[in-house]
């Protein structure tokens, strides 16, 4: 940062309500450090804001020092754009106020908050909007890229439900986004990522669900996968709307409902959701049990709040991971025959292959409605690469990519823009389809210079 002054540092400082971080502070390093282990970058700021008046005094003072902006929500996504070499980090983690309005069913969110405080607020009242599937996650990130979990099938992305945000801009400005205010940019922040701008604030709609929903994962042994995918895919169609299910291939891990024997072992998973009266939960998943002979089940009524941190100790921080992630319409024979013989190749205990079932409401709402374009996907696969040394690097990514190569002809040639690593620029141009051409011209009138690149970058026409 050779061409800032030290006194302009003091003066941010002394400025802002939040704090300024700089390496040396015995506080830096963990500041710095992200969900995905792989990456390892030094920014020469990091910045903690506490509204939006410090957000605006951070932008300013990036730009007025041509210094690189990196903008940190949850700090969980995959390519690592929440943190940069040698610029300025805005963190917005202090910002995590929550504000219910039960009767109107509206949530206004900060975006420093992750799904667990979100939900923690929300299910007070009984209420929740699609958000993902892993407590962890930050809502910020999540929401801009498009967003969905285990109530998307019922109620659309987290972008469907959202109602209105407050932008702050590249020149400092702050909007108010909404279908009725600055419509371009709203239809562009969902979906289009962090392009634009720095959300201060979401609005979004609220629905019924819980507190309990009916759920759970039922075990099958490897042997039984293909078959088992294949009356999977076949049902599927046919679930209500307020039944969720995934398909997980993996080693097991030490579950308790598991046989010890099993520990370690390839097999498949399906990780059950059911949102409608709990009662009829155990009809609604009859059919999942008849997949294959379970080697071990647990499902049953439980907090809704809980089974979204269910999947929360196989996603811990710091371990290092590569995602390589198609969208589907169908789960082909031939796709399941790779699907098989790469899970029989498991480079890392913690390696796995997984299939998110959406469809249903996502499904409806045209291509050109938001951003996010892929409205033809019923599922979305991730092949989540996930180890622990840094040695295992090249056969663990060479994994992931001899897998996603070898399905590529089965796949829609979309991608879900929040699973692309930061070596997939190549692909930006997939995770928006016919929608890349407005993009860019609402990148090239709000940000003209570029100034939010740290992201899965859509370059303005003057860059």
């Amino acid at each position: 940062m050779a061409n800032v002054s030290s006194k302009a540092v003091e003066e941010l400082t002394g400025a802002i309500r939040g704090q300024v971080l700089q390496p040396g502070n015995p506080a830096f390093d963990e500041a710095r450090r992200i969900w995905n282990g792989m990456i390892d970058r030094r920014p020469a700021l990091i910045v903690f804001c506490a509204g939006v008046a410090d957000i605006r005094r951070a932008v300013a003072f990036a730009r007025d020092n041509n210094l690189l902006l990196a903008v940190r929500g949850g700090g969980h996504n995959i390519a690592g754009t929440a943190i940069c070499d040698d610029g300025l980090v805005i963190d917005l983690s202090q910002m995590k106020s929550v504000r219910i309005d039960p009767a109107a069913r509206r949530a206004y969110v900060e975006p420093g908050n992750t799904l667990a405080d979100f939900d923690h607020e929300a299910q007070a009242f009984g209420l929740a909007t699609p958000l993902g599937i892993n407590s962890t996650t930050g809502v910020s990130g999540l929401t801009l890229g498009g967003g969905f979990g285990w109530l998307s099938r019922k109620y659309g992305l987290s972008v469907d439900n959202l109602i209105s945000a407050d932008v702050i801009t590249a020149d400092g400005e702050l909007l108010h986004a909404s279908a009725d205010e600055h419509e371009d940019l709203f239809w562009a922040i969902r979906g289009g990522g962090g392009n634009f701008g720095i959300v201060t604030m979401f609005e979004f709609e609220l629905h019924p669900v819980g507190p309990e929903v009916f759920g759970g994962l039922v075990v099958l042994p490897f042997e039984q996968a293909k078959t088992a995918l294949t009356k999977y895919h076949a049902a599927a169609g046919a679930m209500p709307e307020e039944l969720t299910v995934w398909s997980v291939l993996r080693l097991a891990p030490p579950l308790p409902f598991l046989p010890p024997e099993i520990h370690g072992k390839p097999v498949i998973v399906f990780a059950i959701c059911y949102t409608g009266e709990v009662e009829n939960g155990p009809r609604a998943v009859d059919e999942i049990r008849h997949f294959g002979t379970a080697l071990g089940e647990h499902v049953g009524p439980m907090p809704y709040a809980a089974w979204q941190k269910a999947f929360d100790p196989l996603l811990t921080s710091g371990a290092r991971n590569y995602w390589k992630s198609h969208n589907l319409a169908e789960l082909p024979d031939g796709l399941l025959d790779h699907l098989i013989d790469a899970i029989g190749k498991l480079p890392s205990p913690e390696c796995e292959i997984f299939f998110g079932h959406i469809a249903g409401e996502t499904t409806r709402i045209a291509t050109d409605a938001t951003a996010y374009a892929n409205r033809d996907a019923k599922f979305v696969m991730n092949v989540h690469g996930r180890w622990r040394d840094a040695s295992d690097d090249e056969r663990c990514i060479a994994w992931a990519r001899a897998f996603f190569e070898s399905t590529a002809a089965f796949a829609l040639g979309s991608v879900y823009v929040n699973f692309m690593t930061q070596d997939e620029t190549e692909r930006v141009g997939a995770a928006y389809g016919p929608n890349w051409e407005r993009l860019v011209a609402i990148k090239s009138r709000y940000d003209p210079h570029n100034f939010f690149c740290q992201n899965q970058n859509i370059k303005p026409t003057a860059s």
